[in-house]
C-alpha cells in the first residue's frame, strides 16, 4: 500500500499573501505521502525557477523532485512536479504536451516503490471546459498508447467540479476516482477542483482532504490524499 497526494501549492503564496516555501514543505511533511503531485510549483515568468529549492527539499524533507528536463531552474514542467522518496528508483519519466491556448502540460513517471513499479501522472488542466476535455483525451490517449502498461495513479487540479459531464466524465470512463472531498477555497472549501484517480488494477482504500492550520493558510487549495494498493 502506498499513500499519494496532490497539491496546488500556488507558488507557495498563502491566503495571507505571503510567499513561504517552508510552510508548503511543512504541509507536505504533515501529509506524509509516498508520492506527491504538485501544481504551480515554479514561478510563472523569467527562468520559471522552482519555488522550493533543491536544497530545501534535501535538508528538510524525505523527497526528491523528478527532473523532467524542462528548464534548468525549474522543478517541473509547466509548474507540474512529482516528488518521490529519496531512495525511490525512477524507472522512466516524460513530459506530456497538451493542446491549449495558454502553456499547459502534464508529467508522467514510472517509480519503483516498496518493490512495485507504479506510474504517476501529474496535471493542471485549463479553465476552459472545451480545452479541459481535449487535454483529458490527450492524457488518456498517451497513457493507453504507452509500450509498457503499469498500475497508474493520476493526480492534479482538474479545474472542474461538474460530477457527470466534462473531463470528469471522460476520465471516469477509464479510471476510478478517490472520494477526497472539497479542496477549494482553502479557508472555506466549496469545490472539488483537485482529484486523484487510479486504474482498475489498483484499489483506493482511503482518501481525504488534508485540513490543518498550516494547509488553510499555505495555499488557496487544500491538498488531497489517497491510499492505494494492488487489486
Amino acid at each position: 500500500m502506498i499513500k499519494v497526494a496532490s497539491y496546488n501549492m500556488r507558488k507557495s503564496i498563502g491566503t495571507d499573501r505571503r510567499r513561504r516555501p517552508e510552510r508548503t514543505l511543512q504541509v507536505l511533511c504533515e501529509i506524509g505521502a509516498d508520492v506527491v503531485a504538485l501544481q504551480e510549483a515554479d514561478r510563472r515568468f523569467g527562468t520559471r525557477a522552482a519555488v522550493m529549492t533543491s536544497h530545501l527539499l534535501l535538508e528538510h524533507s524525505p523527497y526528491k523532485a523528478i527532473s523532467f528536463g524542462a528548464r534548468a531552474a525549474s522543478m517541473g514542467w509547466h509548474g507540474n512536479a512529482l516528488l518521490v522518496p529519496k531512495d525511490a528508483e525512477v524507472v522512466d519519466y516524460e513530459q506530456i504536451h497538451l493542446p491549449a491556448l495558454e502553456p499547459r502540460g502534464a508529467v508522467m513517471a514510472d517509480i519503483r516503490i516498496k518493490g512495485t513499479t507504479y506510474r504517476f501522472v501529474g496535471m493542471h488542466l485549463d479553465l476552459s471546459g472545451l480545452w479541459r476535455r481535449r487535454q483529458a483525451h490527450a492524457i488518456i490517449t498517451h497513457i493507453q498508447s504507452s509500450t509498457h502498461q503499469r498500475p497508474t495513479v493520476l493526480m492534479g487540479d482538474l479545474n472542474d467540479w461538474t460530477a457527470g459531464s466534462g473531463c470528469l466524465k471522460d476520465f471516469a470512463n477509464h479510471y476510478t476516482f478517490a472520494e477526497t472531498g472539497r479542496s477549494f477555497h482553502a479557508r472555506r472549501p466549496v469545490a472539488k477542483l483537485d482529484r486523484i484517480m487510479a486504474t482498475p488494477d489498483l484499489r483506493i482504500t482511503s482518501a481525504g482532504v488534508h485540513d490543518s492550520p498550516a494547509s488553510r493558510t499555505a495555499s488557496d487549495h487544500l491538498p488531497i490524499w489517497a491510499t492505494v494498493e494492488q487489486a
